[in-house]
């Protein structure tokens, strides 16, 4: 008799070794083999056009609960996330009230979120004005590192530090070991850039150029080398920014890079007039740019993919007039980020195996989760039913976000997940059964 409760059986799967056949061995919930033939009373037999993936891990989510639920929300963030091949992920401490600036914030946040997680969920903390003298207890309350901002963040609650403020925080957070997440703008370039306002998005893109990104990520950088400390840089979308941080990288600099879904796919010449949907900050920029940015993450300037889903109200995406200067800017994307990256992947002939790398096991390592991110032996059975030839149509109103807007919406895309698994057990969407998730201790 096996003593194994659950195989998968299939002809593609992605491991640490590549793309292999063979099985994947589960018992109480984790791996415990990947072998050529395993048995067990329950198998799960892919198809012919199936390949066999490990759960995803987006660190960049804007789930916005508690106070803020109704733009989006535990419950729905997280089925959405199952959807879309997504078993773990890392909650940003804005947009929701309160921000997840204090042990407070915190203890609300884990109560928001417990008992109505469809998959595992973990939380960032954040890094503001005046509250240096509380990082290091969050830290060892567990958040999986710290989020700040160098401009407006959107929301009054969660305000940005100076370079001045982000250097005491590197230096205290550099003592402790935590990593610093950065949104990297710089505000003086954005306010001597023209002031948008209309429903022309070229008016919107220039009011966001590159060279605010630039700016910010050279900042960031100068000051990391000076604490000795480790940063990330969030959401790049400027190439231009690429030769500092590869430059920074080779100076010993600790530093680490993202970008998303939306700066893969979505380009600047295709976004019409008035079509809100599509604003971001930083913004999707033009092709030319969007080609470097696949380079960077081929020479592994870029180290990993995350969705930064930030959705919003209907109401607050100004659809009805199409002012970019007056639409929240932030891009639904938690439940299609796989499929939009592997469709422009294909057309560019990118590996599956390095699309389900920088959404897998680089956000993992990111993070710190040990156990989650690869097929291997001793980590967490999150395992996703992949179908990458399948195509759909996107349709905003039949995603399992609060609010029907994306940025997809219409789109063609190719590649489409059929099964979710969480620790062996399918994520049907009836009973949640995620985990909170603390540091160090998953």
């Amino acid at each position: 008799m096996s003593d194994l409760d659950l195989v998968f059986r299939a002809s593609r799967m992605i491991t640490p070794d590549g793309e292999v056949s063979g099985c994947v061995g589960v018992r109480d919930g984790t791996i415990v083999d990947v072998a050529p033939s395993l048995d067990a009373p329950q198998v799960v037999q892919l198809a012919d056009d199936e390949v066999l993936l490990p759960g995803l891990v987006d660190t960049h989510v804007h789930v916005n609960d508690p106070g803020r639920s109704d733009w989006e929300g535990f419950p729905t963030a997280t089925r959405a996330a199952a959807a879309g091949g997504v078993t773990t992920l890392i909650d940003m401490p804005l947009n929701s009230i309160p921000p997840t600036t204090d042990l407070a914030a915190l203890a609300q946040k884990r109560a928001a979120a417990r008992g109505r997680v469809h998959v595992d969920v973990g939380f960032w903390g954040g890094a503001v004005p005046g509250n240096l003298g509380d990082l290091v207890g969050l830290h060892e309350a567990g958040v999986f590192g710290f989020k700040c901002f160098l401009l407006h963040s959107g929301v009054d609650e969660f305000g940005f530090l100076t370079p001045a403020e982000l250097a005491s925080v590197l230096e205290l957070l550099h003592g402790v070991g935590a990593l610093t997440i950065v949104h990297a703008e710089d505000p003086a370039v954005i306010d001597g850039a023209p002031p948008v306002s209309g429903r022309h998005y070229a008016d919107f893109l220039a009011s966001r150029p590159r060279a605010a990104e630039n700016t910010a990520i050279e900042t960031v950088i100068e000051l990391a080398r000076a604490a000795a400390a480790r940063v990330h840089v969030l959401h790049l979308s400027s190439s231009d920014a690429l030769p500092a941080v590869a430059a920074a990288r080779r100076d010993g600099v600790a530093v680490t890079a993202e970008t998303c879904p939306h700066y893969l796919t979505l380009r600047a010449e295709d976004v019409p007039d008035g079509a809100t949907q599509f604003k971001c900050c930083p913004p999707i920029r033009e092709a030319v740019n969007q080609d470097l940015l696949w380079q960077g993450l081929a020479d592994g300037t870029i180290d990993c993919v995350v969705t930064d889903h930030s959705p919003s109200t209907v109401d607050l995406k100004r659809l009805d007039t199409g002012d970019f200067g007056a639409a929240w800017g932030g891009i639904a994307g938690l439940q299609l980020g796989l499929p939009a990256v592997w469709t422009s992947a294909l057309s560019r002939g990118v590996a599956l195996s390095d699309v389900v790398g920088w959404m897998s096991s680089a956000t993992a390592d990111l993070v710190g989760l040990r156990r989650k991110g690869r097929i291997a032996a001793g980590h967490d059975a999150d395992l996703v039913v992949f179908a990458p030839e399948a195509q759909f149509l996107v349709d905003a109103a039949a995603l399992h976000h609060r609010n029907p807007v994306s940025a997809y919406h219409g789109r063609s895309l190719t590649g489409v997940v059929r099964g979710t698994w969480l620790r062996g057990r399918r994520v049907s969407g009836g009973a949640p059964q995620g985990q909170l998730l603390v540091r160090g201790r998953t």
